[in-house]
């Protein structure tokens, strides 16, 4: 049996040992990829670069779930990135919907633009060149190298942390945010064969979404599970806690509160609305003309929240500051 050591210990130097794991590996994962992957619209073999651009963007920190009935109106809108270049912000934050994190919107905007003027409306497929367009970060422009173009790049996301430091590394949990040595890790294990490592980057992550999840990562159906050196080592728990995403009580759930009701808006509302609480709500709202139904149902839902003013007015500035709105003689609204 081909030793179970952390890899940490077993990567010090070329082995046969040690490639004889890695390639059980990844033929495994690799295997029950191309057996049990779910069907996705941005794999399919007609997929284009910019498909799979949008999907990138908006699948990050949202469910698969969420995502794919707006990437799909997304792309029946802008199929192409010039068309999105052609948009207004308010036009392309409507469209987000309630996908959160809205700035992605904005930063993936930004991007169509630079790429409407720069290459032809065409994404590049030079990694430099991706890394180069706003708002495009390593994981994006190397993601978009590889399920794209179809090109040999490290690829390290939450799901193939999680997965690469149980079986490689032997822990529960990779760190809270990625460090050099798991980026080392990454590049250490991915194969050296283009085709291989476009297809172990694509089913590493599903094995990590799917099966090796965080919190009950369903170890009998894995298919290194054999060869995996947090099992082996009797699947100790993680030293430090997950922290799970904070929603109610927070901000974001006030921004998004805000955000809901200006998508809803055709025209500014006013500041003082979204200020307000459900105890001032009345007195405040007959200060102004009534505005549509949809908005009132909106405000409503932003009254009915148990958010100090000092929450409310830090939650409308950072909106303001993050220029997911826009102030004008006391009326807010979308930019653009």
């Amino acid at each position: 049996m081909v030793s179970r050591l952390p890899w940490t210990v077993m990567n010090s130097s070329r082995t046969p040992a040690r490639d004889e794991r890695l390639h059980g590996i990844h033929a495994a994962v690799i295997e029950c990829y191309r057996r049990a992957s779910r069907d996705l619209p941005w794999r399919a073999p007609e997929r284009t670069p910019w498909q799979v651009l949008v999907s990138e963007i908006m699948l990050q920190q949202t469910p698969v779930g969420r995502v794919l009935p707006v990437w799909r109106r997304w792309l029946e809108q802008w199929p192409e990135p010039g068309d999105l270049a052609a948009a207004s912000p308010a036009e392309v934050l409507r469209a987000w919907d309630r996908l959160g994190y809205p700035r992605r919107a904005l930063r993936l905007h930004a991007a169509a633009q630079n790429i409407a003027a720069e290459h032809d409306g065409r994404v590049p497929e030079d990694h430099a060149q991706l890394l180069a367009l706003p708002g495009i970060g390593a994981y994006t422009a190397a993601a978009v190298a590889v399920f794209a173009f179809g090109q040999r790049h490290t690829v390290v996301d939450t799901n193939i942390r999680r997965v690469e430091a149980r079986v490689f590394s032997g822990r529960a949990l990779p760190s809270r945010s990625l460090t050099a040595a798991e980026t080392r890790l990454a590049q250490d294990v991915l194969p050296q064969d283009v085709a291989e490592s476009v297809a172990w980057n694509q089913a590493v992550m599903e094995l990590g979404a799917l099966i090796c999840t965080a919190r009950s990562p369903r170890c009998d159906e894995c298919p290194v599970r054999r060869d995996c050196a947090w099992v082996a080592a009797g699947s100790p728990p993680a030293q430090e806690t997950p922290r799970g995403q904070l929603w109610h009580g927070t901000d974001r759930q006030v921004r998004g509160a805000m955000m809901a009701v200006l998508r809803a808006a055709d025209e500014p509302v006013p500041a003082q609305l979204l200020l307000t609480d459900l105890a001032s709500s009345e007195q405040i709202a007959g200060e102004h003309a009534a505005p549509p139904a949809v908005v009132i149902e909106r405000l409503g839902a932003l009254w009915r929240l148990p958010a100090p003013a000092e929450q409310r007015e830090r939650a409308l500035n950072g909106l303001l500051a993050d220029g997911l709105a826009t102030s004008n003689d006391g009326a807010v609204s979308l930019p653009g």
